[in-house]
């Protein structure tokens, strides 16, 4: 396989290892199992043999030299940079010295992490923009406050976050100019915040983090460099049954036509207003474009219509925002255990004129839908006179939507 120079990861390596109470940096001792390798060449070496195109090391001033020296055999692929007393600190230096257009930042701690976990989160950034790690929770969780369970949330929706953790490099550099001097524990935090919520992919019980001083007497756990059948799965999967049973890509296609007619001098594509003779007939705010989306993202879930979950017949619906019931759809889509990762729209319309609206268009339907900008298509295009839409009677849009497990 070749070496991806689309890839670059970033190692945090700039603990003080206090909480394993060694007073030393924890990585720099030897991995349990590992044959005097030390925890911090072992997890190097898992992104060595996935062959991602550069590797950033974020270390501690005290330690800098001492890891330089450490890693010298993987140089040029492996670079030092210096650390913060933070780990958002340290993220943040090291995010100035990557190059390629995904980066992925992983624990220096977690030594165990395999191939595929590695495959598969490259995987879900290529395909949704981002991926993190996760594990669904088997205990259940609780919330306290002074020493009482204060809330007790539904155990399906509880994740436990590893690394690595994925994203597009420029949106991860634009999240982290954000911070301040705020403090995060990890980076699906900050991009959260300032970007949109991951994607989340199912992550392995191996890829534990070595913390306290026990984790190092733990027998080593055996270590899956690939999948079962050394293959990676095209899309990582959420243990959701629906989404199970369905597959890990569903697509949906959505159809919608209106007519002209409405007294207004605009109509409402993907909740941008454009100069129209006559607004578009509906019940609600006649978004046809909206519509269409709604509808292929329930498809491909496997769910009703949007006439199902938003009837002509209830008032409630009335002049409603539709770019709002597409949010509110695509809720009922995550129960099912999807989530959006790109859309392609095809608008026929006689008249207006549509292509100058396009880039607001579909500014609006990456946000809603959660997904990076470059995940959203937009084409524009007339009936050539022919038919309802080249009579300049209406308005028709075909959608389709990816969806991949949540």
């Amino acid at each position: 396989m070749p070496v991806n120079r689309e890839v670059s990861v970033i190692i945090c390596a700039a603990g003080k290892g206090s909480r394993a109470g060694f007073g030393k940096n924890k990585l720099l001792l030897p991995l349990p199992g590992g044959a005097g390798e030390t925890v911090l060449e072992h997890t190097v070496r898992a992104f060595v043999r996935a062959e991602v195109g550069q590797i950033v090391v974020a270390a501690a001033p005290c330690d800098r030299a001492k890891i330089e020296n450490l890693l010298a055999p993987y140089s040029p692929l492996c670079t030092v940079t210096e650390g913060g007393e933070t780990r958002t600190r340290s993220v943040k230096n090291a995010l100035a010295a990557v190059t390629g257009r995904i980066v992925l930042v992983h624990d220096g701690a977690r030594p165990y992490v395999s191939e595929k976990v590695i495959a598969d989160c490259i995987q879900s950034v290529r395909a949704c923009g981002s991926g993190v790690c996760a594990l669904p929770l088997t205990d259940t969780a609780v919330r306290a406050k002074d020493g009482f369970i204060a809330d007790v949330p539904p155990r399906d929706e509880m994740f436990a976050v590893q690394t690595p953790q994925g994203f597009l490099t420029a949106e991860l550099k634009a999240a982290y100019e954000k911070t301040g001097k705020e403090n995060y524990t990890d980076d699906s935090a900050v991009y959260a915040k300032f970007i949109r919520p991951p994607r989340l992919f199912i992550g392995e019980k191996e890829n534990r983090k070595l913390t306290f001083a026990e984790d190092f007497r733990a027998p080593a756990p055996p270590l899956p460099l690939s999948g079962d059948d050394g293959k990676t799965a095209d899309v990582p999967p959420l243990l959701f049954p629906r989404a199970q049973a369905l597959g890990a890509a569903r697509v949906g296609i959505g159809v919608d036509t209106h007519a002209f007619g409405k007294a207004q001098d605009y109509i409402v594509l993907a909740g941008v207003k454009i100069p129209a003779e006559s607004g578009l007939i509906a019940h609600s705010d006649g978004d046809v474009l909206a519509h269409a989306v709604t509808d292929a993202a329930l498809s491909a879930a496997g769910l009703r219509d949007i006439g199902f979950y938003f009837p002509d017949t209830d008032e409630k619906w009335r002049g409603a925002n539709s770019m709002e019931m597409l949010r509110a759809a695509l809720e009922e889509v995550k129960k099912a255990g999807f989530a959006p990762c790109n859309v392609s729209v095809a608008l026929q319309a006689q008249k207006p004129r549509l292509s100058g609206f396009i880039p607001a268009m579909s500014e609006n339907l990456a946000k809603t839908m959660n997904i990076p900008l470059f995940a959203v298509g937009i084409a524009a295009g007339t009936n050539e006179g022919l038919g309802f839409v080249g009579e300049g009677k209406g308005i028709t849009v075909t959608a389709a939507v990816l969806l991949q497990t949540f």
